[in-house]
């Protein structure tokens, strides 16, 4: 009896405009993006494990090459089940010609899971870039960092970082291009004059 509570809202109640209907999405096109930024948080961990399992059901049953992002990755390490769906993912997707890349804001909740070191050490390529005092010591550790590498990351301006391949360390700088920060860019500043700059060319 105490469980048909907790089901309603997902069945009859606020969310089950997401969860109770059938999907309407195709993914037959070469860039497409998932969004959750603007659902509830207690509904993201759950919106971002629906999403990867369609996916991941799509990418068994029509191969070809893709690659998935996952960005904010630490939703589904939160969960038990969510960490463990992800690190198998990780670990199969290249049988089927796909890879995988993570990213966090948040590694010391990404690596509160037991599955957070395992999928780092199963990535071939990693990055690192500025860091709060509170990661780095659990950055240190995972990655073997040098005084000097954690200076750099604790002061790195916007861009600049560590690259990792294998057991080598090297800095990045990452510069985009024009073009490739219209389109990134979070700055509101910067997305305020995108928008004048486009209601101008109208």
């Amino acid at each position: 009896m105490t469980l048909l509570p907790g089901l309603k809202k997902f069945t009859e109640g606020t969310f089950a405009g997401f969860f109770n209907q059938k999907s309407n999405i195709t993914i037959d096109k070469k860039f497409i993006v998932f969004g959750i930024r603007d659902m509830e948080e207690s509904l993201k961990p759950i919106a971002l494990f629906i999403v990867m399992r369609y996916i991941w059901n799509i990418v068994r049953t029509k191969i070809k090459k893709r690659i998935l992002v996952v960005d904010e990755a630490w939703w589904l390490m939160q969960s038990e089940d969510g960490a463990s769906f992800l690190f198998s993912l990780i670990k199969r997707c290249r049988k089927y010609w796909m890879g995988v890349t993570t990213i966090t804001q948040d590694v010391e909740d990404f690596m509160g899971s037991g599955y957070g070191k395992a999928i780092i050490t199963n990535s071939s390529l990693q990055m690192l870039l500025k860091q709060s005092t509170a990661a780095i010591d659990v950055l240190e550790k995972i990655f073997d960092l040098t005084k000097q590498e954690e200076e750099l990351l604790l002061s790195a301006p916007v861009g600049e970082g560590l690259f990792f391949a294998g057991k080598k360390h090297v800095y990045i700088n990452i510069k985009a291009s024009y073009t490739e920060d219209q389109i990134i860019t979070t700055s509101p500043q910067e997305v305020e004059k995108i928008k004048e700059a486009r209601r101008k060319l109208k």
